[in-house]
């Protein structure tokens, strides 16, 4: 069988690090007997620079045509400039994205091995068995896809607005890809809300219920405010295994918990539709480190083998490539932005270099 991938390199160091994350596929393809069928396109700026749109019909076909989409970072200060904003990387190229292929669900693991605890700024007592929690987010709906409107009140006062909505049929939906990731693990799944406050909330807490005593009763479902799972991530992540989250909840959450590894290069990330996928690091493109040979692929990597597991359900395949990247950090080799006053200039590595050592791992073990 052969895997169809569309690759999107993206911006800045999007190509640098995507070119690593390539390379391990491959690794991976020679280890394991797999046919990986590559096929790049530019999205983003890159796209935007050639043909003046971010996500232009070329690439759309290619991404059609694929069975996973795997994507490097898109944007930066030069793309802000775009006079149409419809036309910018994050608005023509990753929302069409994401609703082309309805991807509404996104998954983050904030995976941190007790080897590696030195990387988090956490105190070693607090993490003392590591890190690993995934974190569930919908990404359609809530209020980055509320109504939107500025405007006068009757008195004359200006005003803005911004909608919170939810279905019924979108909270089922990652009410369900939770549940189905904690049965998995054999964890708790703790549903993160306001209901204090909003109505959302409230409605959609009744949903997860009820998917949980309908369709999940083998999994043990905790409740828990949004502000309370934002103070117990730094002083008790180890109490998390599978989060559940709305967008916005979720888009501030998911950055608290690359806060906690050490740095957002070290989180990959899946964005799940109902029949396609796609995958891309949580972190930016970093234009000023762009053709420097110094970014972290970490998360690139990673995120290649959350497509692995996802997408193709090759779990071996993704346990080796994980276990590679913890093999590589755990030997002392860092990028430059991961390194501290305690490693050695030997260690210290390019882009290339760590991708390098990473594809000796996959190969030799």
């Amino acid at each position: 069988m052969k895997e169809r991938i569309a690759i999107l390199p993206g911006d800045g160091i999007g190509p640098e690090i995507m070119l690593e994350a390539v390379n391990v596929l491959l690794a991976v393809g020679e280890k394991f007997g797999h046919t990986f069928v590559i096929e790049r396109a530019d999205f983003g700026g890159a796209a935007y620079d050639k043909s003046g749109h971010p996500f232009p019909d070329a690439t759309k076909k290619i991404c059609d045509r694929a069975d996973a989409i795997l994507k490097g970072p898109v944007g930066g200060p030069k793309y802000d400039k775009i006079p149409d904003a419809d036309l910018r990387p994050e608005r023509g190229g990753v929302l069409a994205l994401r609703a082309r292929y309805h991807t509404f669900a996104n998954i983050r693991p904030v995976k941190l091995p007790v080897g590696l605890s030195d990387f988090s700024p956490l105190k070693p007592r607090i993490i003392p068995d590591g890190i690993d929690i995934v974190m569930i987010r919908e990404l359609m709906g809530g209020i980055y896809f509320g109504k939107k409107e500025e405007g006068m009140m009757p008195g004359g006062e200006p005003y803005a607005l911004d909608e919170m909505r939810y279905t019924r049929q979108q909270v089922e939906a990652i009410a369900r890809v939770a549940f189905r990731e904690a049965k998995e693990r054999n964890a708790v799944l703790h549903n993160i809300h306001k209901s204090n406050v909003l109505k959302c909330s409230v409605f959609w807490n009744a949903i997860v219920e009820k998917i949980h005593t309908e369709e999940f009763p083998d999994v043990t479902l905790a409740h828990m405010l949004v502000d309370s799972a934002a103070y117990n991530l730094v002083l008790n992540p180890a109490q998390f295994s599978v989060m559940l989250l709305e967008n916005m909840m979720g888009d501030i959450l998911s950055d608290e918990g690359g806060a906690i590894i050490g740095s957002l290069g070290l989180m990959p990330s899946a964005c799940i539709g109902p029949e396609k996928s796609y995958y891309e690091p949580s972190h930016g493109s970093a234009p000023a480190l762009a053709g420097k040979n110094v970014a972290n692929p970490y998360s690139m990597i990673g995120s290649a083998a959350l497509m692995l597991e996802k997408s193709f359900g090759m779990h071996d395949e993704a346990k080796c490539i994980w276990d590679a990247l913890f093999r590589v950090f755990a030997a002392g080799y860092r990028t430059g932005e991961l390194a501290n006053a305690f490693v050695p200039k030997e260690k210290i590595v390019s882009t290339s270099g760590f991708g390098s050592i990473v594809v000796k791992e996959i190969l030799e073990e």
